[in-house]
């Protein structure tokens, strides 16, 4: 049986990695691997907030139908991934993000390392360690083995930053090394969905500083796998569990939020250095493919489908577009919002915008958002970006082959009337497929015989 190693960062954006189109020289071990796996340039996690996103993972389940809209447990009886592994004799660690899986005895890991023990989740070398004690423990009782690697970089707070001095006493900051390249805020570009001021600028410098200690990360996991000789038996998965928490990022549904840098490397199965740039994938599938890779029966029930076809490099249908959600922040505030996505359009429903409520949530925690307020006192693009992120539209369509970035809402243009009807029917259509608890809510503001015949 193929052993299998998931390797996950914590709100990489999805476009960082160099080999994602970043910057040349950011993330060297994930270029390596990239050259010896397949990417996915349309891989999208389900919801764009960590455990969430993980749970979804981990069930093959909606957050909706597994419990975890939020830092909830799933419901009771729910499959996990684990139960399958665990029955075929499967040995399961966990480095890292233990406790974003709820409940924690419900994953019934072998070996369970929490981020104390990792220098707070942001130590190279310990995830090396442990990766390489782990592997050698399973590989002398003889069983397979499941090892989920779970890097707390980039995450809040970053490197170098503020925030990281008030969070952290110097001692536990000694507990992790610096990344091994440091950016500068003089030489970094501003993604395009924020603008370019210097509280920006600093923060970004700051987020890739925290994301190259990531990839260091991934490269002590994997030259541990490399040492243990069991490279070849082993099914290598790199994603992201939603994007950098910036603005118009993580905790929303925009292509930010939930484009996620993927990458699978499982050899005799992808061919090196390939690169999947049209098929829209979501981590749901990564479930059904786990199940291939262990020889087990996939359950019937689950919202995702096995990704041994694409990895093939063989066509396969139902992939032109993603379903993406949101519920809930870390801080437990409700903002409900779906979106639907294909190569050219994005549409967005916020139930939560009435007019009244105003969105707050960690990604306005940093320096870009205070210098987004700032320079709206005296830049009226800036400030009309900055009032439209707190209180939203209720409707959201965005031309994403004009306008990747997600900056001019058009909904409420009449030429594209009948692709916001095509969008609205997508959307009652899946919300009604899984269950969605908001299908009569959508559907009472958008009458069905409004939406128009089109699916696409």
């Amino acid at each position: 049986m193929t052993n299998i190693l998931l390797i996950t960062a914590d709100d990489m954006d999805g476009n960082t990695p160099g080999s994602f189109g970043g910057p040349a020289e950011a993330t060297p071990n994930l270029d390596r691997l990239a050259m010896e796996g397949m990417v996915f340039r349309r891989g999208h996690v389900p919801a764009a907030v960590c455990q969430p996103s993980r749970s979804a993972l981990m069930t093959g389940l909606w957050p909706h139908r597994n419990g975890a809209e939020g830092f909830e447990p799933i419901n009771d009886r729910i499959v996990v991934i684990n139960d399958l592994l665990k029955q075929a004799g499967y040995r399961l660690g966990i480095l890292g993000k233990v406790d974003h899986l709820q409940p924690v005895e419900r994953f019934a890991w072998d070996t369970a390392v929490n981020m104390r023990e990792l220098g707070l989740g942001r130590n190279p070398a310990a995830y090396g360690r442990r990766a390489e004690e782990f592997i050698a423990e399973a590989t002398g009782e003889g069983r397979p083995w499941f090892l989920m690697a779970n890097a707390h970089d980039p995450h809040r707070p970053f490197h170098g930053s503020e925030n990281e001095r008030d969070k952290w006493t110097s001692e536990e900051r000694e507990f992790y090394p610096e990344p091994s390249k440091v950016y500068d805020a003089d030489e970094v570009q501003v993604p395009g969905f924020l603008p370019d001021l210097p509280g920006v600028r600093t923060e970004y410098a700051q987020y890739l500083s925290s994301a190259r200690r990531c990839d260091d990360v991934v490269g002590e996991v994997l030259d541990a796998l490399e040492r243990s000789g069991a490279a070849g038996e082993t099914l290598v998965v790199f994603l992201s569990d939603n994007g950098m928490a910036f603005p118009f990022a993580k905790a929303n549904c925009y292509l930010r939020s939930t484009l996620t840098p993927l990458i699978i490397r499982w050899p005799g199965v992808t061919t090196p250095g390939t690169s999947n740039a049209d098929d829209f994938v979501n981590m749901l599938d990564l479930f059904p493919t786990f199940c291939d890779a262990a020889g087990l029966l996939t359950p019937a029930d689950l919202d995702g489908s096995s990704l041994v076809p694409l990895l093939l490099q063989r066509r396969e249908e139902r992939r032109e577009q993603v379903f993406t959600v949101f519920h809930e922040t870390a801080a437990k505030q409700r903002y409900e919002m779906r979106c639907v996505q294909d190569a050219r359009y994005g549409y967005i429903w916020n139930a939560w915008a009435d007019g009244q409520a105003q969105y707050r949530a960690e990604n306005m925690f940093g320096l870009s958002w205070k210098a987004m307020l700032a320079a709206a006192e005296d830049d009226a693009d800036i400030r009309q970006r900055a009032d439209f992120y707190v209180s939203r539209a209720r409707e959201e369509l965005y031309d994403l082959a004009s306008d990747p970035e997600c900056l001019r809402n058009r909904a409420a243009e009449p030429s594209l009337a009948t692709v916001l009807a095509a969008k609205r029917n997508a959307l009652a259509r899946w919300m009604t497929e899984t269950g969605d608890p908001l299908v009569a809510a959508f559907d009472a503001e958008v009458p069905r015989e409004l939406l128009g015949s089109g699916d696409k």
